[in-house]
């Protein structure tokens, strides 16, 4: 039977993991902070460290954020010597904004998320071929990077080069053209054009190594993705050794770790998310997870879509399903641009096109009148224009010289409408005046109380 004092002995630990130092805080089983303390972060350090956490109990579990970068030597250390060790995530930014952020505020974060099994995930081993995989692969993507900028320079520098340099080498694909630059033999650095060949002799031969660095660690992959994935994984359609690979880099040397298909489904992004409330019901696309082995698998669905009758026919009749149903299925939300999104985008771009401004061409402008330009320029529609113009027609017939003068009797025998009062309360200021004629200039009558200009 467990007695009190046997359960106080037992504690959890945290570490919050630096490049040069690591912050460690232990905890007993009720919370309650024992300690913190800053190791090297060095086999020494890890060494202490354990040793440490080891005075206050016996040490249950340790939480050490970072697992994949620079506390990854301290999680190996660890379960080397018999630890268990939990990967922790970086802690709530709302508990930092209440609690502060420091380094030992950090680590009994870390050992509070052990405790209350907030953090359970177990991090990669790294101790096997998987990691060779990993490893060489950062190689790889380096050396694709540092290539294709070498392909780019080579024709940028071709771009402004001498006019015989870019008759010969610029109709050429990239493969000739690197290897006709890489045999130049420049002459004086002084002239430009020689300058020129001697840059692009440089890089050629750059690009050369840079594409024999990738051949070796292609091959040194595939012999590797051979010895560590299953053969059943690799003979099925759709899985090539690069695929394999990051797929193997996903699950690490220790695949276990994920205890369902569910689970490797979420680290990779591939599991849908239930945002439903209310009466709502539906699923969306995950955007988190490994998006590399997103993209693997992204790739394998895509080439058995093509190419596997199973995989045609499943699509086929989970695509039909949803459309009969007009329910929420993973796969057509997969295929398809979600309608919420279309449906912004759509709303931005009209958005787009009514703010955008395009000014007439001088053909338009020399053929309409000029009020006509004015309302296009502020954006009235053409109803509104039409209209307009129409008023402007109308009070342009009623000044012209041959209007009748019954009309004009008519409206000088209208009495005056005052002009006192607020604004806001003449409807119309100017009805009873006479309108002047076409060459007259108008006139108003003053308001009262007002000065007249001279």
């Amino acid at each position: 039977m467990e007695r009190i004092a046997d359960a106080a002995l037992l504690v959890s630990g945290g570490v919050d993991t630096h490049g040069l130092t690591h912050a460690a805080a232990v905890v007993d089983r009720v919370g309650r902070v024992l300690g913190s303390e800053e190791f090297a972060a060095s086999a020494n350090g890890y060494k202490a460290l354990l040793a440490w956490m080891r005075r206050f109990g016996a040490l249950v579990k340790v939480g050490v954020e970072g697992t994949g970068s620079s506390g990854a030597g301290l999680a190996r250390y660890l379960a080397a010597e018999g630890v268990e060790v939990v990967e922790v995530i970086r802690p709530n930014r709302q508990t930092r904004r209440r609690r502060g952020k420091s380094d030992p505020v950090d680590a009994v974060a870390a050992a509070m998320a052990a405790l209350n099994g907030e953090a359970s995930g177990t991090p990669k081993a790294k101790d096997g071929p998987v990691e060779s995989l990993r490893a060489l692969q950062v190689a790889r993507r380096g050396a694709l990077k540092a290539s294709a900028q070498a392909a780019n320079q080579l024709r940028d520098l071709l771009l402004t080069g001498p006019e015989q340099l870019r008759a010969k080498l610029g109709p050429l694909p990239t493969d000739q053209r690197v290897a006709l630059a890489a045999r130049f033999r420049p002459g004086e650095l002084t002239d430009p054009g020689e300058a020129t060949k001697a840059a692009l002799a440089a890089i050629a031969r750059r690009y050369q190594q840079l594409q024999a660095e990738i051949a070796q660690l292609d091959a040194a992959l595939e012999l590797l993705v051979r010895a560590a994935a299953p053969p059943a994984f690799l003979a099925k359609q759709g899985v090539g050794p690069r695929v394999a690979a990051t797929l193997l880099t996903t699950l690490g040397d220790n695949p276990k770790r994920l205890g369902s298909e569910a689970s490797f489904a979420a680290l990779c992004g591939a599991s849908p998310l239930d945002p439903s409330s209310g009466k709502q019901r539906r699923h969306r696309l995950n955007p988190g997870g490994d998006r590399q082995a997103n993209s693997a698998l992204w790739r394998i669905a895509l080439t058995r879509m093509s190419h596997d009758p199973r995989t045609k026919a499943y699509v086929a009749r989970r695509t039909a399903q949803g459309q009969d149903d007009q329910g929420d299925h993973p796969l057509p939300q997969a295929l398809h641009r979600p309608r919420a999104l279309q449906d912004a985008r759509r709303r931005t771009q009209t958005a787009g096109r009514r703010r955008s401004f395009r000014p007439p061409s001088d053909s338009s402008r020399a053929s309409s009148p000029p009020h006509s330009a004015r309302s296009n320029r502020r954006g009235v529609c053409p109803a509104h224009r039409r209209a307009k113009e129409g008023a402007v027609d109308r009070d342009n017939s009623r000044n012209t010289a041959g209007a009748p003068d019954s009309a004009t009797k008519d409206e000088a025998s209208r009495p005056e409408q005052p002009l006192s009062g607020p604004p806001s309360s003449r409807p119309n200021q100017q009805v009873g005046v006479r309108k002047p004629p076409q060459n007259e200039p108008r006139t108003l009558p003053p308001r009262e109380g007002t000065r007249l200009r001279t």
